[in-house]
């Protein structure tokens, strides 16, 4: 039986449509993220998140019609799953680790690393051509988080917390392209519903197994059973964890790679917009000059030229 997602992939723009959606749904969650991060720790934050949406993704499998269990090779679901303590456990954890320490705006310059990441794991991974115009573009991006170095004064950083939380956004991009890389061979055989089960999954289970380990673990959850938290955490987890994971996958799926990544791209803008508006980050020129560098950069490393 052909999935939801299949018979709509008759519309020719669906992909397209998926990837532009993830990314502004995505760029809600963050400010979402941003408001719960300033009282529950990143790895607190990142096991909420993934166990919410894990558990809604099953009752999504089942409205949807969806098996469980489908018939899908061994080394396919171990992929999927390394995939997601990659891009779930350790990349998200890092993203929160950042956010708390550059805020939502410079973050989402930062996140601009996903695109040249994408490039050159695609080209060491997949053996895709890297062309002089995605270099440009993997420089531009560079350049871009260079020039937030100058916000540095203006949003009251210290010069150790830019470094580490522009250091912890680049690691999280790599690890959120190398997940998403490794499994492109194998997203057109199964369902997109499925494969972000399995990658929650594999999330999930590295964040759970890592717990028993810290030594700070009752200070990591406690906030977790604080109610008051939940108003912007259980939002955040659907948004950010569940509907925007499912549009991601979608749109990898279902339009090019580098047509999707440029689409997914755009959350750097809508993060930036939306944390003026509601999170009161300032502006500046200089947060400006380095969002377009960041976007004509990730729109360079991603563009077949």
């Amino acid at each position: 039986m052909s999935t939801m997602f299949d018979t709509l992939a008759a519309s020719h723009s669906l992909g397209e449509i998926l990837a532009l959606s993830s990314g502004l749904v995505w760029a809600v969650a963050v400010i979402l993220f941003r408001i719960s991060g300033r009282k529950v720790h990143p790895i607190g934050l990142n096991l909420f998140k993934t166990v919410l949406a894990l558990v809604i993704m099953a009752p999504t499998m089942l409205i949807l019609s969806e098996p469980l269990f489908p018939a899908v090779p061994a080394s396919t679901t171990c992929l999927l799953l390394i995939s997601g303590a990659l891009g779930v456990a350790v990349s998200d954890t890092l993203f929160f680790h950042s956010l708390n320490r550059l805020g939502a705006s410079l973050v989402a310059i930062v996140d601009c690393f996903y695109s040249p990441f994408v490039i050159g794991l695609s080209f060491l991974l997949l053996g895709e051509r890297l062309s002089a115009w995605q270099l440009v573009g993997a420089a531009l991006v560079v350049s871009a988080v260079l020039t937030i170095s100058r916000e540095k004064r203006a949003e009251k950083l210290d010069g150790k917390n830019l470094a580490v939380g522009i250091l912890y956004g680049i690691l999280a991009m790599f690890f959120v392209a190398f997940g998403i890389v490794m499994v492109k061979p194998v997203l057109g055989t199964v369902s997109v519903v499925w494969a972000t089960l399995v990658r929650l999954a594999g999330g999930t289970l590295a964040l759970v197994l890592l717990v028993p380990f810290l030594r700070n673990r009752r200070a990591i959850l406690k906030p977790l059973a604080d109610r008051a938290n939940w108003k912007a955490l259980v939002p955040a987890s659907f948004f950010g964890s569940y509907l925007s994971l499912i549009m991601w996958m979608g749109g990898m799926k279902y339009a090019k790679a580098s047509v999707a990544a440029v689409l997914n791209q755009l959350n750097t803008i809508f993060i930036v917009i939306i944390a003026a508006i509601f999170l009161k980050e300032r502006l500046t020129g200089w947060k400006i000059a380095a969002v377009v560098l960041a976007f004509l950069g990730a729109y360079l490393a991603l563009m077949p030229f």
